[in-house]
Formats: structure tokens, C-alpha cells, sequence
């Protein structure tokens, strides 16, 4: 346990549910885990009494990645931890892979709908829909603009195996829309809605003021930051600074809040963590502005800056959307200027504004 994380507190301490097991944590609210095959090896998944049409039931958040393991462990659930009752809904955080992938698989199981913000169940269509081209795409073209030479890093990006439509091969063809401020009610509690950006194109985070617990998804982890990256399909967002504006409208919640977050155990301490993500964020912007000189720095140069430790080629290109999103948020904020060179790479170097430490 790191310094930051001892200001946190973890109630049900070390326990973790066993695979195709569950926790409860709170009233009506159970706790599942389920494996990933990447560096972030698990995704924590929930399941809520639910209640529909005089029907007693649950309502799943978030699916797992559709991979033979999490259709297996979920068939699992279903034999061992429903009691009997069926699956009335299926509710997406957002659309990264381990949160939406299965979730047209359980909704077919089930009969049931996809609750979903309208931003990325239409994002996460356009992508199946049109996956990039194996050769030229534009990904390449977007980070070798950028100082990205590595030819293993390049093929990453167009690694299948990695591609959203193999991991989120289809989605349901209808949903039900989520939009920030809305009471959604699961069982015998109400669930609001809270949008947030930067991490994906519109996160929904669900808090219930009566159990004083708030499923996070991936906006407030405990141990890790989310990635926060530009990507070729948006290639001048300031995602940074939508991401620590959106941690902001979490902060009016109680602060002895129970957060129940996609990666990491469920923890309380919601106001340090919100306090030590927007350090963290402010540190490494920090780091650059310390790094810069007249000749400034690529995306790549910033990454040197930014990620000390080895680096994957899978893990590359998610550090160079970050530290590419680090350097617009000091473009956009006024401190750099960009020019593209004569090689056609984008170098940004410091204007008169920038906040030297």
C-alpha cells in the first residue's frame, strides 16, 4: 500500500470475490470480479436488486470484455448467486471494451434492454461498424505525427486482437439512453446520474443518497489514474481538462461516500481521492513545464518526461495519448504553441504565459 492509498479506507479490507462468486457491500448490492487479459488483469462488475413491471430481478453494471472466460464465470452467477430471480436490465458505465463487451450477449440472454449514454452506445457503433483498415489507417498517420517511429508500436495499433469490434464484436440493437441528473430507479432506491468526460465520450456514474454509495466506473479509482489520451478521431481534444473539471462535480457528495470503482476495492475517503487524482494530474503537468526548452518537445519527448518505467507497445500508444492530452491542456491553457516542422512532426515549445514552477 502506497502513501496516497493510506489516506483511503477499504471496509471489507483484503476480501475479494471469488471468481464467478459475489460480495455484497451494500444493501441490495453485490460485488462481482471477473479477469482481464491485460496489464489491469480485473474488472469489478455489480449487481442490484432490481424490481420491473411487478417483477423482482437484478440489474447488472457492466458486462466484461466478450471473451469464453467472462461467458463462462457469468453463467456461473447466473447458477449461483440470482436466487432464482432473472436479469431485468443491463446498465454500461461507458463504452471501453471490459464495461460494454458482453453486454449484447447478456441482453439477449436475458430479453432485456441496454441502459446506456446515447455519446458512446452511437461511439461504440461507429466503431464496430467501421473498424480502421489494417494498412494507412489514420491512427499511423496521427502518431508518427507526433514523433512516434516504433515499428512495434505502430503495429500494435492495428494488432486485431486489440481492436474494439474484436472485444465489443456487437451491441444490442436498441437502448435506453442515460443523461447526467437523471434518477434512475433500481429496485427500492433511486440512482442519479452523473456524466463525465475525458476518459470516454460521456461516462455515467451512478450515486444512491439512500445506501450513500456511488459506483464510480472508471472516474475515481483507487490506486490508478484513468487514461485520460487524444486519439486520432478527435485529434485536437483538451481531454485533461474535461476530466479533472468532471472530477469536480463529485466533490459535493458526502464525504464518507462508499465508491465503488470499476479497478481497485470498494474504499471511502471520495474527497482525498478526488484531491489526489487532480495532484496527480497538476504534478506531472508540472513535470513537463520543468522539461521544456526553446527547442520544445514532441508527444514523444513529453512520454520520456511522463512514464519512467518499461513500456509494451500496447501500453505505448495509451501512454502517448496521455502525454499528448498533457501537453494540449498547456496548448489550450495558453502556455505552448504548436508548429508543424518540415518533417511533418507537431513540436510544441513554451509561450510567455507559461506557469514556471
Amino acid at each position: 500500500m502506497n502513501l496516497l492509498e493510506k489516506e483511503l479506507h477499504y471496509p471489507l479490507g483484503d476480501a475479494l470475490p471469488a471468481p464467478g462468486s459475489h460480495l455484497p457491500i451494500a444493501p441490495g448490492v453485490h460485488w462481482l470480479r471477473m479477469a482481464l487479459p491485460f496489464a489491469l488483469d480485473h474488472i469489478n462488475l455489480w449487481l442490484i436488486r432490481d424490481q420491473a413491471d411487478g417483477v423482482d430481478g437484478w440489474c447488472i453494471v457492466d458486462c466484461c470484455l466478450d471473451n469464453p472466460h467472462a461467458r463462462a464465470q457469468w453463467l456461473q452467477v447466473f447458477d449461483s448467486t440470482l436466487m432464482g430471480l432473472p436479469v431485468l436490465r443491463v446498465l454500461a458505465t461507458h463504452l471501453h471494451p471490459d464495461h460494454l463487451g458482453l453486454a449484447h450477449w447478456l441482453c439477449q440472454h436475458w430479453n432485456i434492454p441496454l441502459y446506456i449514454s446515447a455519446t458512446d452506445y452511437h461511439t461504440a457503433r461507429t466503431l464496430i461498424d467501421h473498424p480502421p483498415p489494417v494498412e494507412g489507417n489514420q491512427a499511423h498517420t496521427f502518431f508518427r505525427s507526433h514523433g512516434l517511429k516504433d515499428p512495434q508500436v505502430l503495429a500494435a495499433l492495428t494488432d486485431r486482437s486489440l481492436q474494439f469490434s474484436h472485444m465489443v464484436p456487437a451491441l444490442p440493437s436498441q437502448f435506453i439512453r442515460l443523461t447526467d441528473g437523471l434518477a434512475l430507479q433500481i429496485g427500492e432506491h433511486s440512482w442519479h446520474c452523473i456524466s463525465g468526460y475525458g476518459h470516454a465520450p460521456e461516462h455515467m456514474a451512478l450515486h444512491c443518497p439512500a445506501l450513500n454509495v456511488l459506483i464510480s466506473g472508471d472516474m475515481v479509482l483507487p490506486r490508478i489514474s484513468s487514461n485520460i489520451s487524444v486519439y486520432d478521431t478527435e485529434p485536437q481534444a483538451d481531454p485533461l481538462r474535461l476530466f479533472m473539471q468532471s472530477l469536480l462535480r463529485y466533490a459535493d457528495l458526502p464525504a464518507d461516500c462508499l465508491v465503488l470503482p470499476s479497478h481497485g476495492k470498494p474504499f471511502t475517503g471520495l474527497h482525498q481521492r478526488i484531491g489526489q487524482l487532480l495532484q496527480h494530474h497538476q504534478d506531472r503537468l508540472t513535470d513537463l513545464r520543468e522539461a521544456f526548452h526553446d527547442d520544445g518537445m514532441t508527444a514523444m519527448d513529453a512520454m520520456a518526461v511522463l512514464f519512467k518505467r518499461p513500456l509494451d507497445p500496447h501500453q505505448t500508444t495509451f501512454a502517448l495519448g496521455e502525454s499528448l492530452a498533457h501537453l494540449h491542456y498547456l496548448w489550450f491553457g495558453g502556455e505552448l504553441r504548436r508548429s508543424l516542422t518540415a518533417d511533418g512532426i507537431y513540436r510544441f515549445t513554451p509561450t510567455a504565459a507559461m506557469s514556471l514552477p
